[in-house]
């Protein structure tokens, strides 16, 4: 097989970015972001872009799917299909092998296995039957249907309430109406222990959080942007908007949240240890090995399928 993309992908806080930087600069290639909330602009800190980690030894890697959307509005899988094709066609038109890397497992799945989908218009009919429902019980609702959205970002009401209108639209939709290309993925796992990934995720947390991740949120606010529009987005937007309007003490506020991120980064690998049972093969790679020699096992797989580079 002749790999078209290079995918790096692993949990919150596994070093999945840092990797996919130092491969890039191996290969002289380009980086596409697949995280669902790193396409936001001025949403740096609460998203973990960490975009000190694309410059590598003095060189700048390009990126592609970060800072594309305005806060407050409503990116979606279908728009990421779309973007990623043309980064991903642009990327190949020059002669490079992308990377794709991030940790927004739909995503990622939606473009690796050419899911064929369609934008998703409201329905106010279902919006109202479902008003009213808490977070609980809209989920064990939304687990009634096939897996086509990504339950990893599901935690609010009203997140929850768009993927079971997603879910509900594809029910009677046909999924072949739109074609997208078969592309044939090298895809690399960062493994990461539990109880160090707890540890890098407190530690980050609380880094961020000096860094003024509080500011941000308050920035944000100050702009327009209404809290239930910071809350949609889940995880620290979530509960520091709610630390912000007073809703949760500070200390309320860093334990809820932590406990929210443990959470979340359990059920990213959840995704994708169900995506090997769907059928990729995912090569796990040890987290705690040095950079360069995850970057030599990449490049040995690599070199075991394809003798050229695109």
């Amino acid at each position: 097989m002749t790999y078209d993309l290079i995918t790096i992908l692993g949990p919150t806080a596994s070093g999945k970015t840092p990797l996919a930087a130092a491969l890039a600069h191996r290969l002289h290639t380009e980086i596409i972001s697949g995280d669902s909330r790193q396409v936001y602009r001025r949403m740096d800190l609460g998203t973990g872009k960490d975009l000190a980690d694309y410059v590598v030894d003095g060189h700048r890697i390009p990126y592609h799917l970060i800072d594309i959307a305005e806060p407050g509005t409503k990116y979606n899988v279908f728009e990421f299909q779309h973007d990623f094709l043309q980064a991903y066609e642009d990327i190949r038109s020059r002669g490079k092998l992308p990377v794709l890397c991030g940790g927004t497992g739909m995503y990622l799945e939606s473009v690796l296995k050419g899911y064929k989908l369609l934008p998703v218009p409201e329905n106010p009919a279902l919006r109202e039957r479902l008003a009213g429902k808490s977070l609980e019980e809209l989920t064990v609702l939304l687990s009634t249907y096939k897996t086509l959205h990504n339950s990893t970002d599901v935690d609010t009401v009203k997140r929850a309430i768009r993927a079971i209108e997603i879910e509900e639209y594809y029910r009677t939709q046909p999924v072949d109406a739109r074609d997208f290309p078969e592309i044939h993925s090298l895809i690399i796992g960062v493994d990461i222990d539990r109880d160090l990934r707890r540890k890098k995720i407190t530690y980050r947390l609380r880094q961020r959080l000096d860094e003024g991740m509080v500011d941000e949120v308050r920035r944000l606010l100050e702009e327009g942007i209404a809290p239930e529009d910071l809350l949609y987005y889940g995880l620290e937007y979530k509960y520091l908007t709610l630390y912000v309007t007073g809703a949760l003490t500070y200390d309320e506020m860093f334990r809820q949240l932590e406990i929210a991120i443990h959470q979340f980064a359990k059920r990213q690998m959840t995704w994708f240890r169900g995506m090997e049972r769907r059928g990729f093969t995912i090569h796990w790679i040890d987290a705690t090995r040095p950079l360069e020699e995850k970057v030599e096992e990449i490049m040995r797989l690599l070199d075991t399928n394809q003798t050229e580079y695109p």
